[in-house]
């Protein structure tokens, strides 16, 4: 019983349990034939019944319990046909576990089916399970000559060095057999690119360009390279491409988007032609007037806004711009009119766009108005009141209103008293305000009620190291919180800072060299030069406060950690 569909099976199966073995196929050679089919043998009787429940079930779109019987089924009867049918049925509902699961006993039973082989290395792919996925995208590359090797690369940032090691030494051994596959060939390329071997990525890219000269993904990747190590003509051989092959929109588009890092004016050159071709395409009309805005254009930004709200597309965002423009040009009524069209709740924009009015209006004196936009606000938006409440404090706060601040957040949980987000910003306001009973009793209540939130456990713990000797317990916090997310910046940071007030400068650089690399903030950057300064490296520590200066030069941390230690960098910072 190979290749068992039930559907189609259901009279020949109630009718007779076995039928004789099919007849051998004529000894004609033929080009890609399927192999024949091996003979059919006798379901056991215990299967029948299961199996067709099974299909029934599909047919009642009951997915659940048929992928539940299939599954069953499968292992009993270790049979292709229902290993490959459970496999469908369990992508199909987008269970990978049980699709990866019974697409290995597919692989099993059949070898050399190319189908088999090809999803279980797109499923262990998907959980980076990368080097086990390799040699099955061999066997499809040996049988069709075309095999998805770039699926290798989807979780690569993730494994560990020895993981990538091993993935990259096996992509260059199956180059061996494999020299001239521009699959293979694109994916070495951007592996060495994850692990910053730039000159061998350009190496093999020029051997893929060989077989193919505009391949698109390697175009991109060869662009990318050039520009990182600022060489000549970077956009050379795209430029190529799209002289070859103008009507190629997918490739202008990519390009496009590069010459925004370095060439602004080119970069709306090409956006203009994509445009001409499309020009009913929402999302280049947004993106010429965002580029034409960047360059101080705003009466043509103010144009593409205008024609992508006639034509009803990206309206919101449009609104939106339309009021930073109108904003930043001092015309603060029109401003406030575009951005009071911005209607869509559930979007940033909306938030966004509120926001900035009430801001306006706080700067010009009318606090009533604008307590009374939230106010207003809330009542036609009861679903997004906790956002709302925030949003209001956040402005009042940015305004320098800390007490009108708190007053909306007193507010806000006495009407929504399990809002732990809400709790979460007045804890913080709490400290700025310098009461830090406030801040750990609201902490502490997040804290009881979940255990696990990370981002509460890391405030409280900072705070107390920054704020107080409570060290250890600072700590204590701390290292629940990087129990949870081990990885998060933030959490590296505080650790690192409470390492260091804790006079364990080793151990703090470790941490904080960590958290500068993954989010070279400016307020780490302040934390990670202190530990360097009084660990004796001061230069080191004026490079790193050097560059957090160029990309923050009013940063009010970064700024105090400086002056504490070496006021001569601020008199000549920028």
């Amino acid at each position: 019983m190979s290749r068992l569909f039930l559907s189609a099976c259901l009279t020949a199966m109630l009718g007779a349990c076995a039928s004789a073995p099919a007849p051998e196929a004529p000894a004609v050679p033929v080009a890609e034939a399927e192999p024949a089919a091996p003979p059919e043998r006798a379901i056991p009787a215990e299967s029948l019944y299961p199996l067709l429940l099974g299909e029934f079930a599909l047919r009642r779109r009951e997915y659940g319990t048929a992928l539940e019987l299939y599954t069953q089924q499968a292992s009993l009867l270790r049979d292709r046909g229902v290993s490959a049918h459970t496999t469908h049925i369990a992508q199909f509902m987008q269970q990978e576990r049980a699709a990866r699961e019974s697409a290995a006993l597919w692989v099993e039973l059949e070898p050399d089916n190319v189908e088999a082989n090809n999803t279980y290395a797109t499923l262990l792919s998907r959980v980076g399970r990368t080097n086990e996925a390799l040699p099955h995208l061999a066997m499809v590359a040996r049988d069709q000559g075309k095999a998805n090797f770039p699926i290798l690369l989807n979780r690569f940032p993730e494994l560990d060095s020895e993981q990538q090691r091993e993935l990259v030494d096996g992509l260059e051994a199956l180059s061996a057999e494999f020299p001239d596959n521009p699959s293979l060939l694109l994916t070495r390329a951007l592996a060495y690119d994850e692990l910053q071997q730039h000159q061998q990525a350009l190496d093999v890219l020029a051997r893929l360009f060989d077989k193919e000269p505009y391949q698109y993904q390697g175009l991109l990747l060869e662009a990318k390279l050039l520009l990182e190590q600022d060489r000549d003509a970077p956009f050379a051989h795209i430029e190529e491409a799209l002289a070859a092959n103008p009507d190629d929109s997918r490739l202008r588009l990519q390009y496009a988007r590069l010459l925004t890092r370095s060439d602004i004016d080119a970069a709306r050159g090409q956006f203009e032609i994509l445009s001409a071709r499309s020009p009913e395409d929402g999302n280049l009309l947004f993106s010429l007037a965002l580029i034409n805005h960047e360059i101080g254009d705003n009466l043509a930004a103010k144009a593409y806004l205008n024609q992508l709200i006639e034509l009803g597309q990206r309206s919101d965002e449009a609104h939106y711009y339309l009021g930073r423009i109108a904003e930043d040009a001092d015309d603060l009524q029109a401003a406030v009119e575009a951005y009071m069209k911005v209607s869509e709740a559930d979007s940033g924009d909306f938030y966004s766009a509120k926001g900035r009015i009430a801001r306006i209006l706080l700067e010009n004196g009318e606090e009533d108005q604008a307590r009374a936009l939230f106010v207003n606000l809330r009542q036609a938006h009861p679903e997004a009141r906790e956002r709302l409440y925030a949003l209001e404090a956040e402005v009042l706060s940015g305004v320098g209103d800390n007490d009108a601040a708190m007053a909306v957040l007193n507010e806000a949980l006495s009407t929504l008293p399990e809002s732990s987000s809400l709790r979460y910003s007045r804890s913080l306001l709490g400290e700025k305000q310098g009461n830090l009973t406030l801040m750990e009793s609201d902490l502490r209540a997040i804290i009881a009620r979940e255990p696990d939130n990370a981002t509460a456990l890391n405030a409280l713990g900072y705070s107390l190291a920054n704020r107080t000797q409570r060290y250890e317990e600072a700590r204590e916090l701390i290292e629940r919180a990087l129990i949870l997310e081990p990885d998060e910046p933030a959490i590296l940071d505080s650790m690192g800072w409470v390492l260091y007030r804790q006079g364990n400068y080793e151990d703090a650089l470790f941490y904080l060299e960590r958290a500068y690399r993954a989010f070279p903030d400016p307020e780490v950057a302040a934390h990670l030069g202190e530990v360097l300064w009084v660990s004796g490296r001061a230069e080191q520590a004026r490079a790193i406060w050097g560059d957090a200066l160029l990309k923050d030069p009013e940063h009010e941390i970064l700024l105090s950690t400086i002056q504490r230690f070496d006021i001569s960098m601020l008199q000549s910072a920028p």
